[in-house]
């Protein structure tokens, strides 16, 4: 059944009013005098609250309300089309309304990844295999492009000419030297490096940072589609392992180790292509998502330089800007001189 639309606007200032309004539409039999609300502060993109019935403990629900202005980074039209995609082929949770600022869909129980569990034995290869049939979805597009170049591209565009207040542009242009017509440099650069590497293009989710993971004794479920898109395969792998240092607390020393890429991408290619892979094959796409982790420095970097004038959420844009920023610039000239094997 089609999710309905309800003509509701959630503020952020007040969550829980908001989250019932959405309910009494979509679960109008529910008594909110018997509603546990609780808000996650994990997100630095959207504002989440989830909705918990005393007395019916198993029917949890979440409502996402969009950040502020992030309908200039997120096509989220394309979202929903995604979710809907998505959940008919067990990927996505049920959806169970649109309202004109955000979603309601159901709550996935399980524990979001840390720094110690995305890496741990008993958990990562449940990623690399789901990772892999996520990559095998089909959409009905008829012509496929990757996502990458355009929304960078777009990014950049968003990038402002002047941080308000003053204290925001000093910190901005100590950040960025050279500014935007640097950051176009860099992407032209990437574009002509990367696109030429034959990584396949596959429906990836974009966005698998350690929050977008939600574990179980056994299984995982990837969540927060709204970057997902066509896009390239190694790039989808190369911003996971990234996002191995984690968003508060950077840390990337914790950028997983050859060997452990190498498991991971093992695994990864065993359940994407039927087969075991061969050493040459791993190689190929080790080096492959090695470059590609640099783009994701890039694009998320530059996101953050457009949340820092945009978003109301209360965390550091600039800083996060700067940290990955920083690491795109250090690991560039060693990740770049990587080579296929012969």
């Amino acid at each position: 059944m089609e999710a309905p639309h309800l003509d509701v606007t959630v503020a952020q200032a007040d969550l829980q009013a908001g989250a019932v309004a959405v309910l009494s539409a979509i679960r109008p039999h529910w008594r909110v005098n018997t509603v546990v609300f609780k808000v996650f502060t994990d997100g630095i993109t959207n504002n989440l609250i989830g909705c918990f019935n005393t007395e019916c403990p198993t029917d949890v629900i979440l409502v996402r309300v969009y950040g502020q202005n992030t309908d200039l980074l997120i096509d989220r039209k394309a979202e929903t089309e995604n979710i809907k995609l998505l959940q008919g082929v067990g990927f996505a949770p049920p959806l169970f309304a649109t309202f004109n600022n955000g979603l309601a869909y159901q709550y996935i129980p399980g524990e979001v990844l840390t720094v110690e569990t995305v890496c741990a034995p008993s958990v990562y290869p449940l990623i690399a295999r789901k990772m892999a049939e996520l990559h095998k979805v089909q959409s009905h597009e008829s012509q496929v492009q990757p996502t990458l170049w355009a929304k960078i591209h777009k990014f950049i565009s968003l990038v402002p000419d002047q941080y308000s207040p003053p204290e925001k542009q000093q910190r901005y242009v100590s950040l960025v030297a050279g500014g935007v017509q640097m950051l176009d440099r860099e992407l032209a650069q990437l574009t002509a490096e990367l696109s030429s590497l034959g990584s396949p293009v596959v429906f990836c989710h974009n966005d698998l940072l350690l929050a977008n993971v939600i574990h179980q004794p056994g299984s995982v479920n990837f969540i927060d589609y709204e970057y997902a898109a066509y896009n390239y395969q190694a790039y989808d792998i190369g911003n996971h392992f990234d996002e191995f240092a984690g968003v508060t607390g950077v840390d990337y020393s914790r950028y997983p180790s050859q060997s452990l890429q190498w498991d991971w991408l093992r695994i990864y290619l065993t359940e994407y292509t039927g087969h075991q892979p061969t050493d040459d094959q791993i190689h190929c796409l080790y080096v492959q998502v090695n470059k590609f982790a640099l783009a994701a420095h890039f694009l998320w970097g530059i996101w953050a330089l457009v949340q820092a004038e945009h978003s109301n959420i209360d965390f550091d844009f600039l800083e996060y800007a700067g940290l990955r920023l920083k690491e795109y610039f250090t690991k560039k000239e060693s990740f770049l001189a990587m080579e296929m094997p012969r």
